[in-house]
C-alpha cells in the first residue's frame, strides 16, 4: 500500500487505524470491503457540517437561499477538485479496469473518495463531530468566505421572490409607471410593492426589466434595514 503520510498532511489529520484510511481509498472495483458505505457517511457529515457553518454566516438567508448556497459548494463537481488538491487520484485503490479507463481521474469516484474519508475521519476519532467540523471546514475555507458573495449573485428580482417566498409573503407586483424619451431611448420608471407590506420603491432604467431590477434592489435593502 502507498505511504499515506503526504497525503495526511495535506488533509491536517493522523489516522489512528489506517486500515480506515485505506477503505476509504478503496473503489467498490476491489473486490470485498470499499468505501460505499464510509462515502454514506460522510455526505451526511459534510452537508451537516456546512449548512451549519452558511446557516451561522448568512443569518438574513432564507431556506432556499441557504440550500442554494450549500448546493454550491457541496456537490460533485467542488468535491472531485478538492480531491485534486489534495491529489486523492494517486492513493486510490482501483480495480483493473478502472485503472485502465483512468478511473484515478473520473470526478465521481473522487468526489466519493473525499467523502468517504471524512467518515473515516469521524470513525478514527471516536465519533467526534468536532474533529470533523475542524477538517472540513479548514478545507472549505476559502469557498466558505465567499458564500456572502455568492447570495448576492442571484440577479434582484429572483432574490427578492425568493426572500419573500421564504417568510410566505406575497410576491412582490411590478408596475410601470410611465415612460419617456424616444423609441430607440426610453427610460421606465417601474413601482414594486408587496400587498401585504407597506413599503414602494421606484426604480428607473433603459428598458423596463432593467427598472424592475434597481425597484427590487431597493426593496430588499429596506427589507433587510427592518427585518
Amino acid at each position: 500500500m502507498k505511504d499515506h503520510d503526504t497525503l495526511c498532511r495535506k488533509l491536517g489529520y493522523t489516522f489512528q487505524n489506517p486500515a480506515l484510511l485505506k477503505a476509504a481509498l478503496t473503489h467498490r472495483s476491489i473486490r470485498g470491503d470499499n468505501n460505499e458505505r464510509l462515502e454514506f457517511l460522510g455526505d451526511a457529515i459534510l452537508n451537516c457540517v456546512i449548512a451549519a457553518a452558511i446557516f451561522q454566516q448568512c443569518p438574513k438567508a432564507h431556506e432556499g437561499e441557504l440550500s442554494r448556497l450549500r448546493a454550491h459548494l457541496v456537490n460533485g463537481e467542488t468535491l472531485a477538485t478538492m480531491a485534486q488538491e489534495f491529489e486523492l487520484g494517486n492513493y486510490l485503490r482501483l480495480g483493473a479496469g478502472e485503472l485502465k479507463s483512468g478511473g484515478a481521474r473520473r470526478k465521481s469516484i473522487l468526489a466519493d473518495a473525499l467523502e468517504a474519508i471524512i467518515a473515516a475521519i469521524y470513525l478514527d476519532s471516536g465519533q467526534n463531530m468536532v474533529v470533523c467540523q475542524e477538517r472540513i471546514l479548514s478545507w472549505f475555507a476559502t469557498r466558505l468566505e465567499q458564500v456572502t458573495e455568492l447570495s448576492r449573485q442571484k440577479d434582484p428580482k429572483t432574490y427578492l421572490q425568493e426572500y419573500l417566498q421564504g417568510r410566505k409573503i406575497q410576491p412582490p407586483i411590478y408596475t410601470v409607471l410611465s415612460v419617456e424619451g424616444a423609441a430607440h431611448e426610453q427610460t421606465f420608471h417601474v413601482e414594486c410593492r408587496v400587498d401585504t407590506l407597506s413599503h414602494v420603491t421606484e426604480g428607473v432604467g433603459d428598458s423596463r426589466r432593467h427598472a424592475e431590477q434597481v425597484a427590487a434592489k431597493k426593496y430588499i435593502e429596506w427589507l433587510e434595514k427592518h427585518e
